[in-house]
């Protein structure tokens, strides 16, 4: 009776773990957030969709505010990772390029984010962004550089560049040229997602 009630337990347990949850919060800014969308069309929704219809237990929570800076989102991280997520989507950086800020400040606090996210046991995964050719090749090439170094400096995955099929293609953009439509939302979680499987399957 002893070795039942054990290997039923035992089993128990087993299933439970199979079963929990993996929560996971996007940090981001108006791209992640869904500007301009329903909330069940932004990135994170399409992806928690996409992810779950892969087998994965699974919640995304959109933590991601339009117009948010790495700075803003540095500030702001008490709060976003107030749940204890087991992954962080980190996908900012775009607000500091269209603003002109300097990228080695943008460095500083991605730096700072990373850092204090791995502190709190939650594993990061960094999106990068590009820059608007006409900002100059010195600026352009700094602010890239960013996000290759900070993924390889603290060891996270890493996928460079968020936008990455949609990028000046009007047909899945919204009017303004900056931000995916459903189409291109779609688009992008089908790129992303089987990336993001692999980085959270990969613990």
């Amino acid at each position: 009776m002893t070795g039942l009630w054990l290997l039923t337990s035992i089993l128990a347990l087993s299933e439970a773990a199979a079963a929990r949850e993996t929560l996971v919060v996007a940090l981001g800014d108006s791209l992640m957030a869904g500007y301009g969308l329903d909330p069940e069309q932004a990135l994170p929704a399409r992806l928690e969709s996409k992810l779950k219809a892969d087998g994965l237990t699974i919640r995304i929570q959109n933590a991601s505010v339009s117009g948010d800076t790495t700075a803003g989102g540095l500030a702001r991280l008490d709060w976003a990772m107030a749940d204890k997520p087991d992954f962080a989507l980190v996908a900012l950086g775009a607000n500091d390029m269209l603003r002109g800020l300097d990228p080695a400040q943008m460095r500083a606090n991605l730096d700072k984010i990373l850092t204090e996210l791995k502190a709190r046991g939650i594993k990061p995964i960094l999106f990068g962004m590009r820059a608007q050719r006409n900002l100059g090749t010195d600026y352009v090439n700094e602010f890239e550089q960013v996000y290759a170094d900070l993924a390889r400096a603290h060891g996270v995955p890493f996928y460079p560049f968020l936008l990455e099929g949609i990028a000046m293609q009007p047909g899945f953009n919204l009017p303004d040229g900056l931000h995916p439509n459903a189409r291109g939302i779609d688009v992008l979680a089908d790129r992303i997602a089987p990336f993001l499987e692999r980085a959270i399957r990969g613990g």
